[in-house]
């Protein structure tokens, strides 16, 4: 196909032409590697290049290409004219053959693999060898670059020229839709100019070298770009606390792999170190399907940037289309956030929207989208997921048996319900520390290792910015803790299961201090498996014009964002009735706080001790009050009984628990506190604790009386 010739004869009398040889004996290499260098040199000008006043630029390309006896004469004795005539008479003679000319054998049918996978044409085929053989054969690499720089436009004539091939089909091969961009195998880069290897971006630095090493299964071809994930460590049940979304999510993955339902993708978000890939494992485990990551990191562990990912994405696209497979894309943010909005720099994803929203929209293989925040996804972008699915932080129970599983024998039970308690603490950071301690173990010995494990837990929260695990935190509950120990004119337990059920509620609860009006909103939160956010009065109040009415709101904004139950303790202060206030900043509070109150959502507790002056507004919009009171006599009997249990003192004998019955103004939270006593004051025996709580009434009796001047 000489059809970009024209016929040039030139006289010129060889005097000192080298020993004369076919053409088969002349040259080495790769046949078809020397064709392409004789279309480079000779239609596409870069003879000019190659060949000099008194050389050649590439001594090594002229042994390949038979003229290395004009490489042994002196520089006085080269005739360019001469040598230029012959690469034009040998571009003829190997024009003839060429057809005929194929790759090596490796490469060959490595490309036919990935032909058949991927669907390419025969003008894809040969545009791919020709990029696959610019990067790994230097003289063809060194004869490309004399072309200099080019636009897109000159790289599909150069490919037209080199490879015999009309500059249209060229063109359309290198499409962005078409089956080389979208597998990622060839794009070219349309920025700027470059030189033609720098314009033809290959899907990643090894491939070539990968192609050309021998016989491979194509997926390999994406190493480097997408690995083979491990397997899964946990199960579903390690997921209880969102079962009600993969009840959705196992049953649509199933039939999305079972019919080659296509566009199927799910995003995970959650914080760090909540399971999200492991997640990913447990459902491809669930499914019997492998699991493919995309790497976000190459293999001499430098980071590959968010635009290289979604190339290894797209391939894996096509390269896993007859395997039953899902595909996790981790690290999201590389790829959706990774734009700079103060200097206005776009994301990837934004800059290449189109491009974007066609792989959401015809990806084949279902792909679990992984990332640390939705924050981090335009709305735009949000919409083409099927589902949306945050991992919170696991409830209490579901936090004591992973910590249960990964400590062992490490912690007491004690210990583990202490460290459970936090709702800030990531499995991930539990499994590291615990793999920690195991490992030093012996040299620690078992009564340092618990230790230990705190410590490193704590310091990582401290260095998140979260509050750390304490032995004797006050807002921890006891775990003796029952509401069947509360005195209250409803039912606790089934308020609470109403709660969980619903999701939504607003509470008032009311009665004299310690009767466990908070702390029983801490159990709520627990129950309902959120975090709870108690506000007081203290942390609202501002000496600021309008910042009472500026804190109620962002107590209220960050209640709903974290999914939490909102407990505002000595509520009285804000929501006093409005005919008794005389300024005009209290009534603004009180009308705050209302409104907020009929606006939130979810589940609202406030707590008081002066239930007669609140705003009857107010009491209006809860839909439930409950009025908490002292103990009655058969709860402090059992009361008593438990703590002493709990304590390992003697079981109170009848004088003491009578003697406890007859206290009319206990609750629970004076047992708490005499339990607390006894971390600095033993306390020896059942009647000793009785005498404590005896105090405790003492002192409210007074407080009840005041004291003043007769």
């Amino acid at each position: 196909m000489n059809f970009y010739f024209k016929e040039i004869n030139i006289a010129i009398t060889r005097r000192s032409r080298p020993a004369t040889h076919s053409i088969e004996t002349r040259l080495t290499g790769d046949p078809i590697v020397r064709l392409w260098l004789l279309r480079l040199l000779v239609p596409l000008g870069c003879h000019k290049d190659f060949i000099r006043k008194n050389g050649f630029a590439n001594d090594l390309m002229a042994q390949q290409l038979g003229l290395g006896a004009w490489v042994e004469k002196a520089s006085q004795d080269f005739e360019p004219g001469e040598v230029l005539t012959e690469l034009r008479k040998d571009l003829r003679e190997v024009e003839k053959e060429s057809i005929s000319l194929d790759l090596a054998a490796c490469l060959s049918q490595n490309i036919q693999r990935l032909s058949d996978l991927v669907g390419l044409s025969e003008t894809d085929r040969r545009i791919l060898e020709f990029a696959v053989m610019l990067q790994s054969e230097r003289v063809l690499d060194d004869a490309a670059g004399w072309l200099g720089n080019l636009s897109s436009v000159k790289v599909f004539h150069s490919l037209s020229v080199v490879l015999a091939l009309p500059e249209s089909e060229v063109r359309a091969a290198l499409a962005p839709n078409g089956p080389l961009a979208r597998s990622g195998l060839v794009s070219i880069d349309r920025r700027g100019s470059s030189t033609l290897r720098g314009k033809l971006d290959l899907l990643s630095e090894t491939f070539a070298d990968h192609i050309c090493s021998a016989e491979t299964d194509p997926v390999n071809l994406l190493r480097g770009m997408v690995t083979l994930a491990g397997p899964a460590r946990l199960t579903l049940s390690d997921y209880s606390h969102i079962t009600s979304s993969l009840d959705i999510l196992r049953p649509y993955l199933r039939h999305a792999i079972a019919t080659a339902r296509s566009g199927v993708n799910i995003y995970l978000h959650g914080a760090p170190g909540m399971g999200k890939s492991e997640l990913a494992r447990v459902l491809a485990a669930e499914l019997g399907s492998e699991l493919f990551e995309v790497a976000s990191e190459d293999a001499d562990g430098d980071p590959v940037c968010g635009h290289r990912r979604l190339r290894g994405f797209s391939a894996a696209q096509s390269f896993l289309t007859q395997r039953e497979a899902l595909i996790v894309f981790d690290e999201v943010e590389d790829v959706f956030n990774n734009g700079d909005s103060l200097f206005g720099r776009k994301s990837t994803a934004q800059s290449q929207k189109a491009w974007v929203n066609r792989i959401l929209e015809i990806n084949v293989v279902p792909t679990l989208w992984l990332s640390n925040s939705i924050g981090s996804l335009d709305p735009a972008f949000v919409r083409r997921f099927d589902m949306v699915i945050e991992l919170p932080i696991p409830p209490k129970s579901q936090r004591m048996r992973i910590i249960g599983q990964q400590c062992q024998d490490l912690l007491e039970p004690g210990a583990i319900a202490m460290v459970a308690e936090s709702q800030v603490l990531a499995p991930a950071v539990v499994a590291r520390a615990a793999a920690v301690v195991s490992c030093i173990r012996g040299e620690l010995g078992a009564s340092k290792a618990a230790d230990a494990f705190i410590r490193l837990i704590n310091s990582t929260l401290e260095a998140q910015g979260h509050a750390t695990v304490r032995p004797n935190d006050p807002n921890q509950l006891s775990s003796i803790y029952d509401p069947c120990f509360i005195r209250a004119d409803a039912d606790l337990a089934q308020i609470a299961a109403g709660l969980v059920e619903s999701r939504s509620g607003r509470l008032c609860l009311y009665g004299p201090p310690g009767t466990g009006k908070t702390t029983y909103g801490r159990w709520i939160a627990e129950q309902m498996g959120v975090p709870l956010l108690v506000r007081r009065a203290s942390d609202l109040m501002s000496k600021w014009v309008g910042g009472n009415e500026k804190n109620i709101a962002q107590a209220f904004r960050e209640a709903e964002s974290e999914g939490a139950v909102l407990l505002i303790d000595e509520v009285d202060s804000f929501l006093q009735d409005r005919r008794s206030n005389q300024r005009g900043w209290e009534i603004t509070m009180v009308n705050e706080m209302l409104s907020q109150l009929e606006c939130f959502g979810g589940v609202f507790m406030a707590s008081t001790n002066l239930m007669a002056g609140l705003d009857q507004a107010a009491l209006r919009r809860f839909d439930l009050k409950v009025k908490f009171d002292y103990l009655a006599p058969d709860q402090v009997a059992a009361l008593l009984q438990r703590y002493c249990a709990t304590l390992a003192l003697d079981t109170p004998p009848p004088q003491v628990t009578a003697q406890a019955i007859r206290l009319r103004s206990l609750t629970p939270g004076d047992f708490a506190t005499v339990m607390r006593q006894g971390r600095f004051r033993p306390i020896v025996s059942s009647a000793a604790f009785v005498t404590a709580l005896e105090a405790e009434c003492a002192v409210k009796e007074v407080a009840k009386a005041g004291i003043g001047f007769v």
